[in-house]
């Protein structure tokens, strides 16, 4: 998991009114899209602590509304990449064309940078392309940087990328296998609004009214927030308490029986430091600077969802991931700490 670059301190004034635009931050991005506060959060939630999201929901949610209405909030460059079976990874990437330098006549092999060059990247239906294609993007995700023709390209930071996949319609799809789909730091599920949210829904999006977003923070506001995330204190009791969790995820080390008989491979290291660093940006987003218990219960789900894998009997019983984690979340103490 990459680090976040490195900026000068800032006095305490600074701080306090970079965090102030956080919930302005949240304000203007509800302008625009209804309901839907838990995926709110934890996309930005995933955006501060400097990773990647799956989205996934049935078509017409507003997924690609959320996304670059986030990206129009924090001033960056947005980019959508529609994926299909026959998208190459070049068509991500970028490739090389052959130009002509009119002063001397000489030619020579120019990169062209592909639309992965963005700062919030929408890669929508990630599971419609073949591996070779989703390999080259969650290649770029993990290193933050594009290799061609012996040379390496780094990404603009911030760099963000929303996968979405459509859970219902799998015929003619190529599932990310487990190992990348560690990759993320989240899995998002998006459901349907409530019946309030569906009704303001109509009534908003069938007029001519159109919500103006307006840049609530930009970029260097963006790279300072990753910076400070990975600075928010955190208890060692807490620490223990998420390396608990981990390890109750997998069936040769728990000791809750519920997950010896549903799980077939639970969580690695890295879900660890993914509740840890997701944890931190929840208490930014609260604007706090320190991590409560409430802050490693709530970003367990999304964390721990893509992770653990339960076995075929599970599945004939309709038992998910979500209930393994509801049944290690009950069973797992917690430390005995005021932080909420």
């Amino acid at each position: 998991m990459n680090a976040s670059p490195k900026l000068e301190p800032m006095d305490e004034s600074s701080l306090t009114d970079l965090l102030e635009k956080l919930p302005a931050l949240r304000k203007e991005i509800q302008k625009t899209i209804v309901g839907q506060d838990a995926v709110v959060e934890q996309l930005l939630t995933a955006f501060l602590a400097g990773g990647h999201c799956l989205l996934e929901g049935v078509p017409g949610l507003a997924k690609t509304l959320l996304i670059r209405t986030l990206a129009e909030s924090v001033d960056l460059d947005f980019r959508r990449i529609q994926f299909t079976p026959d998208l190459m990874p070049t068509d991500i990437l970028g490739t090389e064309v052959l130009e002509e330098d009119h002063t001397t006549g000489k030619r020579f092999l120019k990169f062209n940078r592909g639309p992965i060059f963005g700062n919030v990247i929408l890669a929508d239906e990630i599971n419609r392309t073949p591996p070779k294609t989703q390999s080259a993007l969650l290649e770029a995700m993990q290193e933050g940087e594009v290799s061609y023709g012996g040379e390496t390209f780094p990404l603009d930071k911030p760099f963000f990328v929303l996968a979405t996949q459509n859970p219902i319609e799998q015929a003619g799809t190529y599932q990310l296998p487990e190992a990348q789909l560690d990759r993320f730091l989240l899995l998002v599920k998006i459901g349907y609004p409530d019946e309030s949210e569906e009704y303001q829904i109509l009534s908003q999006t069938t007029g001519n009214r159109v919500a103006d977003t307006r840049a609530v923070l930009d970029r260097d506001h963006i790279l300072q927030l990753q910076v400070l995330v990975r600075e928010v204190s955190i208890s060692d009791e807490l620490t223990g308490y998420v390396n608990r969790l981990v390890r109750a995820t997998r069936p040769e080390t728990s000791d809750i029986d519920f997950v010896k008989q549903w799980v077939r491979w639970g969580a690695g290291p890295r879900a660890g430091q993914s509740m840890i660093l997701t944890a931190k940006a929840r208490a930014i987003l609260s604007g706090r600077l320190a991590v409560g218990l409430e802050d490693i219960k709530e970003t367990a789900y999304p964390v721990l969802r893509h992770r653990i894998l339960v076995n075929f009997k599970a599945e004939a019983e309709r038992i998910n991931s979500d209930a393994v984690t509801d049944e290690i979340l009950a069973k797992v103490v917690g430390p005995q700490s005021p932080l909420k």
